[in-house]
């Protein structure tokens, strides 16, 4: 059986000029058919015509790209500047809570320091006051002291009975060892005046308190003279610092000092200024 004929188009001289070819889209399928029936000149320019249909595309592709590219850069200089706005910001703030955390430290420092000053400005006029005070009650004690020694001199010394003067020798010795203290008035404590009061007293004899007083009180004795029971003291008559009482062999007894206490001492390492007798 013979294959039917089929019939055969002829193509200008010049079909096979590329150029001088123009594809067209809808022709494609024919040239096609019939190049698989006439042959590789009509295949050939199947493959073009698709060729240069396929070649256009990428130019209508890539006609979109320029803007696109302009977008994104601005879009990311948008970014950029949100973010450098955004680190301006945070710097701001930090620099803001650095100042207030600053500030903040200073009055705690400055309110501190207000009360330690005040404490201080506390503490000086509480010392100042019982500075005051104290040297209100001094004067007080003194010048009551003063008034108490000027009657108890104009007042004359009672006259002892027998055997005064052993019992305020005997006195005396007992308080040996006692502490001295300035202004102290026994038990266990004494002054030089205070002891001598107080040996006095035991036998009725009302002295005064101070020893320049008790210089000015009784009968004038000479040292030459001095006898067991009379009174010694260092110093001028009315004036005198330090009273003790005479106790026989060269020897007198008193609340000597601090570091010494009720002690017994010998006349001659201490010579006295005078002596009175009021017993």
């Amino acid at each position: 059986m013979k294959e039917p004929l089929v019939p055969v188009v002829p193509m200008s001289h010049t079909a096979h000029i590329r150029s001088h070819r123009k594809p067209r889209r809808s022709a494609t399928s024919s040239i096609a058919l019939r190049a698989g029936v006439a042959g590789g000149v009509l295949s050939m320019a199947a493959a073009g015509a698709s060729a240069s249909a396929n070649a256009a595309e990428p130019v209508t592709q890539t006609i979109e790209l320029p803007t696109l590219t302009a977008d994104m850069s601005a879009q990311v200089a948008q970014s950029a500047a949100a973010t450098q706005q955004a680190a301006a910001n945070y710097e701001l703030r930090a620099e803001r809570d650095a100042a207030a955390a600053k500030a903040a430290a200073e009055a705690k420092k400055d309110l501190a320091e207000a009360k330690k000053k005040a404490e201080a400005k506390k503490k000086a006029a509480e010392a100042a006051r019982k500075a005051a005070a104290e040297r209100a009650t001094r004067s007080a004690d003194r010048a009551t002291l003063s008034a108490s020694a000027s009657a108890s001199a104009s007042t004359s010394v009672s006259a002892p009975s027998s055997g005064s003067v052993a019992t305020v020798i005997a006195f005396l010795k007992a308080q040996v060892g006692d502490a001295y203290v300035m202004g102290a008035t026994g038990p266990n404590a004494w002054d030089c005046s205070s002891l001598v009061q107080a040996a006095y007293k035991q036998v009725g004899v009302d002295l005064p308190r101070v020893s320049q007083d008790q210089s000015m009180a009784g009968t004038d004795v000479p040292l030459s003279d001095v006898q067991v029971g009379d009174i010694l003291y260092w110093g001028g008559k009315g004036s005198a610092y330090h009273v003790g009482v005479y106790i026989g062999d060269g020897q007198y007894l008193d609340a000597a000092n601090p570091s010494k206490g009720v002690v017994i001492q010998d006349l001659s390492g201490y010579p006295a200024s005078g002596a009175v007798r009021v017993l």
